[in-house]
């Protein structure tokens, strides 16, 4: 029997992985969490095998820092299994460097759930496929190749100004600067300018 701890913040999102779980007669579910503070807290209180781990959960600390306490916390801690719908290279290297055993996507199908829950719960590494990719990308050293104009815009990201002021900056148009903000995601692998400026910092495509 492999014991689990989940946390997301979505209630719906926890009563449906409850109903899922409960159908798989290995797997006891010990409690659920809704922000990463009460993970923490449940995690040390109930010592299950594996904690599910959601990456955003609204106000608090996020999963990445609840992982890393959750794993640092004692000498034997849970192993923490990441279930998320964001597989950017910079949630995954935060996840996995804050020492969680696995990287699952929510698309996964529920028998590839079972089985990374099991997995984690003996301290084998479980990655979903795109994930399994990145990673492997990531050790190879592919680094993204960028413009010097989209080199430009990300140096000018990195120092918090807008479209608007990184238009005047640069001497374009606004318009000019979304198309290149969507290169410039595309190539990063990222949907958010702090994740185009942290992915470009741990690829040291900034100064």
């Amino acid at each position: 029997m492999t014991t689990i701890l989940l946390c997301d913040d979505h209630v719906v999102v926890r009563a449906g992985l409850l109903a899922l779980l409960g159908s798989e007669p290995d797997i006891e579910v010990l409690g659920e969490a809704g922000s990463g503070e009460e993970a923490v807290a449940l995690a040390a209180k109930l010592r299950p095998d594996v904690v599910l781990m959601d990456l955003q959960l609204g106000e608090g600390i996020d999963g990445v820092e609840a992982t890393r306490r959750i794993t640092t916390a004692s000498e034997n801690p849970p192993h923490v299994l990441v279930l998320t719908t964001y597989d950017t290279d910079a949630d995954i290297t935060r996840a996995i460097g804050a020492g969680a055993t696995g990287y699952l996507l929510k698309a996964e199908r529920p028998e590839e759930l079972f089985a990374a829950i099991h997995s984690a719960a003996q301290g084998r590494t479980t990655l979903s496929a795109p994930v399994a990719s990145r990673v492997m990308a990531h050790m190879r050293g592919t680094r993204p190749t960028l413009t010097d104009r989209e080199l430009d815009i990300l140096g000018q990201l990195a120092r918090g100004l807008g479209n608007r002021d990184i238009a005047r900056a640069l001497f374009i148009s606004e318009a000019t600067v979304k198309t290149h903000l969507g290169r410039i995601y595309d190539k990063l692998g990222v949907d958010t300018r702090a994740g185009a400026v942290s992915v470009a910092k741990e690829q040291r495509l900034l100064p």
